[in-house]
Protein backbone atom coordinates (compact mmCIF):
# COMPACT_ATOMS: atom_id res chain seq x y z
CA UNK A 1 0.00 0.00 0.00
CA UNK A 2 1.41 3.47 -0.88
CA UNK A 3 2.86 5.40 2.02
CA UNK A 4 3.69 9.01 2.87
CA UNK A 5 7.25 10.05 3.73
CA UNK A 6 7.93 13.42 5.37
CA UNK A 7 11.56 14.50 5.38
CA UNK A 8 12.38 10.93 4.39
CA UNK A 9 10.58 9.27 7.31
CA UNK A 10 7.26 7.37 6.98
CA UNK A 11 4.20 8.84 8.71
CA UNK A 12 0.83 7.29 9.38
CA UNK A 13 -1.18 10.21 8.03
CA UNK A 14 -0.62 13.62 6.45
CA UNK A 15 -2.91 16.38 5.16
CA UNK A 16 -3.46 17.19 1.50
CA UNK A 17 -1.11 20.17 1.77
CA UNK A 18 1.98 20.60 3.93
CA UNK A 19 0.89 22.54 7.05
CA UNK A 20 3.38 25.34 6.38
CA UNK A 21 1.49 26.26 3.22
CA UNK A 22 -1.34 27.57 5.38
CA UNK A 23 1.03 30.06 7.00
CA UNK A 24 2.80 31.03 3.79
CA UNK A 25 2.21 33.69 1.17
CA UNK A 26 2.27 33.21 -2.59
CA UNK A 27 5.36 34.62 -4.27
CA UNK A 28 5.99 35.40 -7.92
CA UNK A 29 7.69 32.56 -9.80
CA UNK A 30 10.72 33.61 -11.82
CA UNK A 31 10.97 32.60 -15.49
CA UNK A 32 13.72 31.36 -17.78
CA UNK A 33 16.05 34.22 -18.70
CA UNK A 34 16.02 35.89 -15.28
CA UNK A 35 19.54 36.08 -13.88
CA UNK A 36 18.75 34.47 -10.51
CA UNK A 37 17.88 31.20 -12.28
CA UNK A 38 21.14 31.01 -14.19
CA UNK A 39 23.82 31.30 -11.52
CA UNK A 40 24.70 29.07 -8.56
CA UNK A 41 22.85 29.96 -5.38
CA UNK A 42 24.49 30.93 -2.09
CA UNK A 43 24.69 28.45 0.76
CA UNK A 44 22.23 28.99 3.59
CA UNK A 45 24.21 30.04 6.68
CA UNK A 46 21.44 31.30 8.95
CA UNK A 47 18.83 28.89 10.28
CA UNK A 48 15.91 30.53 12.01
CA UNK A 49 12.45 32.06 11.62
CA UNK A 50 13.22 33.85 8.35
CA UNK A 51 14.24 30.58 6.71
CA UNK A 52 11.17 28.81 8.10
CA UNK A 53 8.91 31.57 6.73
CA UNK A 54 10.54 31.30 3.30
CA UNK A 55 9.90 27.54 3.28
CA UNK A 56 6.23 28.15 4.15
CA UNK A 57 5.95 30.64 1.28
CA UNK A 58 7.60 28.19 -1.10
CA UNK A 59 5.19 25.40 -0.20
CA UNK A 60 2.19 27.65 -0.78
CA UNK A 61 3.60 28.95 -4.06
CA UNK A 62 4.36 25.41 -5.24
CA UNK A 63 0.81 24.25 -4.54
CA UNK A 64 -0.69 27.26 -6.31
CA UNK A 65 1.44 26.46 -9.35
CA UNK A 66 0.56 22.75 -9.10
CA UNK A 67 4.21 21.74 -9.02
CA UNK A 68 6.03 18.79 -7.51
CA UNK A 69 9.02 20.84 -6.36
CA UNK A 70 10.19 24.43 -6.11
CA UNK A 71 13.63 25.94 -5.53
CA UNK A 72 14.26 29.23 -3.73
CA UNK A 73 15.64 30.97 -6.81
CA UNK A 74 12.31 30.22 -8.50
CA UNK A 75 10.80 32.76 -6.10
CA UNK A 76 13.72 35.13 -6.60
CA UNK A 77 15.72 34.16 -3.51
CA UNK A 78 19.39 33.38 -4.09
CA UNK A 79 19.72 30.50 -1.61
CA UNK A 80 20.39 26.77 -1.92
CA UNK A 81 17.03 25.39 -0.84
CA UNK A 82 14.06 23.55 -2.30
CA UNK A 83 10.72 22.11 -1.21
CA UNK A 84 8.86 19.15 -2.69
CA UNK A 85 5.60 17.22 -2.58
CA UNK A 86 6.12 14.49 -5.13
CA UNK A 87 5.06 10.89 -5.81
CA UNK A 88 7.44 8.12 -6.79
CA UNK A 89 6.67 5.43 -9.34
CA UNK A 90 5.21 3.16 -6.62
CA UNK A 91 2.62 5.76 -5.64
CA UNK A 92 4.35 6.78 -2.41
CA UNK A 93 4.14 10.48 -1.57
CA UNK A 94 7.26 12.37 -0.51
CA UNK A 95 6.97 15.76 1.23
CA UNK A 96 9.70 17.97 2.62
CA UNK A 97 12.44 20.50 2.12
CA UNK A 98 16.21 20.36 1.93
CA UNK A 99 18.73 23.12 2.57
CA UNK A 100 22.15 23.24 0.87
CA UNK A 101 21.43 20.12 -1.20
CA UNK A 102 24.19 18.05 -2.77
CA UNK A 103 23.24 15.39 -5.30
CA UNK A 104 25.22 12.18 -4.89
CA UNK A 105 26.08 10.15 -7.99
CA UNK A 106 24.56 6.64 -7.73
CA UNK A 107 27.09 3.83 -7.68
CA UNK A 108 26.52 1.11 -10.28
CA UNK A 109 23.31 -0.20 -11.78
CA UNK A 110 22.02 3.22 -12.75
CA UNK A 111 19.24 3.25 -15.34
CA UNK A 112 18.21 6.30 -17.29
CA UNK A 113 14.50 7.04 -17.56
CA UNK A 114 13.65 9.09 -20.64
CA UNK A 115 10.39 10.75 -19.61
CA UNK A 116 8.64 14.08 -19.89
CA UNK A 117 9.89 16.89 -17.67
CA UNK A 118 8.58 20.37 -17.08
CA UNK A 119 9.46 23.35 -14.90
CA UNK A 120 7.39 26.01 -13.16
CA UNK A 121 9.86 28.58 -14.50
CA UNK A 122 9.22 27.41 -18.08
CA UNK A 123 5.40 27.44 -17.84
CA UNK A 124 3.57 25.16 -20.23
CA UNK A 125 6.55 23.32 -21.72
CA UNK A 126 7.19 19.58 -21.31
CA UNK A 127 10.14 17.83 -22.95
CA UNK A 128 11.54 14.31 -22.80
CA UNK A 129 14.77 14.24 -20.81
CA UNK A 130 16.77 11.25 -19.54
CA UNK A 131 17.43 11.23 -15.80
CA UNK A 132 18.81 8.50 -13.49
CA UNK A 133 16.13 6.30 -11.91
CA UNK A 134 17.67 6.83 -8.45
CA UNK A 135 18.90 9.92 -6.64
CA UNK A 136 20.34 10.63 -3.21
CA UNK A 137 20.46 14.21 -1.94
CA UNK A 138 22.26 15.23 1.22
CA UNK A 139 21.84 18.53 3.03
CA UNK A 140 20.17 19.97 6.12
CA UNK A 141 16.69 20.75 7.37
CA UNK A 142 15.45 24.19 8.39
CA UNK A 143 16.92 23.75 11.87
CA UNK A 144 20.36 22.83 10.53
CA UNK A 145 20.13 19.12 11.22
CA UNK A 146 21.79 16.73 8.70
CA UNK A 147 19.37 15.24 6.20
CA UNK A 148 19.56 12.57 3.52
CA UNK A 149 16.73 11.97 1.05
CA UNK A 150 16.65 9.09 -1.44
CA UNK A 151 14.25 8.85 -4.34
CA UNK A 152 13.46 6.55 -7.22
CA UNK A 153 11.59 7.03 -10.48
CA UNK A 154 9.70 10.30 -10.78
CA UNK A 155 10.79 11.43 -7.31
CA UNK A 156 14.45 10.87 -8.28
CA UNK A 157 13.80 13.14 -11.27
CA UNK A 158 12.36 15.78 -8.95
CA UNK A 159 15.36 15.67 -6.61
CA UNK A 160 17.81 15.99 -9.51
CA UNK A 161 15.78 18.76 -11.16
CA UNK A 162 15.53 20.87 -8.01
CA UNK A 163 19.18 20.40 -7.08
CA UNK A 164 20.03 21.56 -10.60
CA UNK A 165 18.15 24.78 -9.84
CA UNK A 166 20.32 25.46 -6.79
CA UNK A 167 23.39 24.99 -9.01
CA UNK A 168 22.08 27.61 -11.43
CA UNK A 169 20.82 25.22 -14.10
CA UNK A 170 17.36 24.69 -15.55
CA UNK A 171 16.32 21.59 -17.44
CA UNK A 172 16.48 23.44 -20.75
CA UNK A 173 20.26 23.49 -20.28
CA UNK A 174 20.26 19.71 -20.73
CA UNK A 175 18.41 19.85 -24.06
CA UNK A 176 19.73 20.27 -27.59
CA UNK A 177 19.35 23.68 -29.21
CA UNK A 178 16.45 22.37 -31.29
CA UNK A 179 14.72 20.88 -28.25
CA UNK A 180 15.19 24.09 -26.27
CA UNK A 181 13.64 26.07 -29.11
CA UNK A 182 10.66 23.70 -29.07
CA UNK A 183 10.27 24.10 -25.30
CA UNK A 184 10.29 27.90 -25.56
CA UNK A 185 7.71 27.72 -28.33
CA UNK A 186 5.48 25.58 -26.07
CA UNK A 187 5.93 28.14 -23.32
CA UNK A 188 4.89 30.94 -25.63
CA UNK A 189 1.79 29.03 -26.71
CA UNK A 190 0.65 27.94 -23.22
CA UNK A 191 1.97 30.55 -20.79
CA UNK A 192 -1.27 32.52 -20.44
CA UNK A 193 -3.29 29.36 -19.89
CA UNK A 194 -0.88 28.27 -17.15
CA UNK A 195 -1.11 31.64 -15.39
CA UNK A 196 -4.90 31.57 -15.53
CA UNK A 197 -4.85 28.15 -13.87
CA UNK A 198 -2.49 29.40 -11.17
CA UNK A 199 -4.78 32.37 -10.43
CA UNK A 200 -7.76 30.06 -10.08
CA UNK A 201 -5.79 27.75 -7.79
CA UNK A 202 -4.66 30.65 -5.60
CA UNK A 203 -8.26 31.81 -5.24
CA UNK A 204 -9.38 28.28 -4.32
CA UNK A 205 -6.67 27.88 -1.67
CA UNK A 206 -7.50 31.27 -0.17
CA UNK A 207 -11.23 30.58 0.04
Amino acid sequence: MPRVFVQGAPVTEFPRYAPGAGRGAVRRITEVGEAVLHRPCRDVTEFGPDLAALIDDMFRTMYVAEGAGLAANQVGVDLRLFVYDCPDDDGNRHVGHIVNPVLESPLGGRRLLDEGEGCLSVPGAVMALPRPDRAVVRGRDQDGNPLEIEGTGYFARCLAHETDHTDGHIYLDRLTKREKKDALRQMGDRREEVYARRSAKEAALSA
